[in-house]
């Protein structure tokens, strides 16, 4: 058999790599310490566990779902949405469920481009962008994120015909893998791009309850005309430890909320509704534990910038995410780099090439270990690489 060009042309997932690596080390017998994935090693809160052992024994939760998802809990979203972003959304039209926010990332391609279109993508960036394109038959252009630009694609820098063509452009912010952040002034920018060449805006916001030192990032959707040109996805993932439960959501345009809830209507049957439940208490129960996850997260990040500066590194706290991105030291490659640390310190760190060409130069650390076990990877990290130089 012989798979078709779009697999020839998709690399291994990243993660699925790192994995591996992990594996091989251990069997190896290395205590193997991981900053590599960014899956939070705490548990969900208990009230979402408890509505889920009562939703669960309920018969009416065992038949096919709805593709669309519950209205009960896309209301929920549309209330958790209006006090978090003072923006009104239409539970019946401006909002679709998703088995975790990845799987309609991947997904919207499917919907809006055809072989020859393009998609702009940005680089570093996480990789579903990159793979949905290229799956669908587009064109992936990358939009460069570089320290100079706060790693922001630069818009002007787009060549004119690589717009025309576009249909999509997928933009993270608080950002994974670099921590960066977007203002409404650059959301704004985005907007009157995407009104010119006709593209639809599909921000992935799923580190929008991660944010630090007192920051909170807006919603595409606050913008003036935003709804117009785009969506944003959500996960409940990262804000409420539920990486495992696959439930998030896409709003914003109804249009293209539309054309992707009737592409999922022909390929997945809808989110379990035992887990809608889960994410309705989570929406609309207690927000106490998000507030001491952002904590948690924070003291880790500082954990970390303070141990790479003692090294050498001159690192600023990231204001968002939960990733700490930082430059390679001279003379190593992400790959060479990334396999020293694991070689001699038995830590995995993701090199950033990973995460696209312009991730060159750069690793990521996932803020996703206890404290204890950040501090002693980069004891190891000092012990075995001593002060380094850039």
């Amino acid at each position: 058999m012989k798979e078709n060009q779009a697999m020839q042309k998709l690399p291994p997932y990243l993660f699925a790599r790192i994995e591996k690596k992990i594996e091989e080390a251990r069997e190896q017998g290395v205590d193997v310490i991981s900053l590599g994935i960014g899956d939070p090693d705490r548990p969900t809160p208990p009230h979402i566990i408890e509505r889920m052992e009562q939703a669960i024994k309920d018969p009416a939760n065992h038949q096919y779902p709805s593709s669309v998802g519950m209205l009960r809990f896309r209301e929920a979203v549309a209330s958790w949405f209006l006090d978090r972003f003072g923006v009104e959304l239409d539970p019946k039209s401006e909002i679709v469920s998703l088995l975790g926010s990845k799987e309609g990332i991947a997904h919207i391609s499917f919907c809006f481009v055809d072989p020859g279109d393009v998609s702009l993508v940005p680089d570093p960036g996480y990789p579903v962008y990159n793979i949905g394109a290229i799956l669908a038959g587009a064109e992936p252009y990358q939009m460069p994120l570089t320290a100079e630009n706060r790693f922001l694609p630069a818009l002007e820098d787009i060549p004119q015909e690589k717009a025309k063509r576009a249909k999509l452009m997928f933009l993270n912010y608080p950002n994974n893998p670099t921590g960066a952040v977007a203002d409404a002034e650059f959301f704004k920018k985005v907007v009157e791009f995407a009104r010119y060449y006709d593209i639809l805006v599909c921000h992935d916001h799923a580190y929008s309850e991660i944010a630090f030192d007192g920051f909170k990032p807006i919603s595409f959707l606050e913008v003036e005309g935003a709804r117009s040109v785009g969506i944003e996805f959500h996960s409940l993932s990262k804000t409420f430890n539920m990486t495992g439960w696959r439930i998030g959501w896409a709003c914003g345009n109804r249009d293209a909320v539309e054309v992707l809830t009737r592409f999922k209507s022909n390929v997945d049957s809808g989110v379990f509704q035992a887990v809608q439940e889960a994410g309705i208490a989570a929406l609309e129960g207690p927000q106490d534990c998000v507030e001491a996850m952002r904590n948690l997260y924070q003291r880790r990040r500082d954990v970390v910038i303070e141990g790479l500066n003692e090294m050498g590194w001159r690192l600023e706290p990231p204001k968002g995410s939960i990733y700490v991105w930082a430059p390679v030291p001279k003379g190593y490659t992400s790959a060479s780099f990334a396999e020293l640390v694991l070689e001699k310190a038995g830590v995995i760190i993701t090199p950033g090439t990973g995460y696209g060409d312009y991730g060159e130069g750069y690793f990521r650390i996932a803020l996703t270990v206890e404290e204890d076990r950040l501090r002693e990877a980069l004891q190891r990290m000092h012990d075995a690489l001593g002060k380094v130089e850039f």
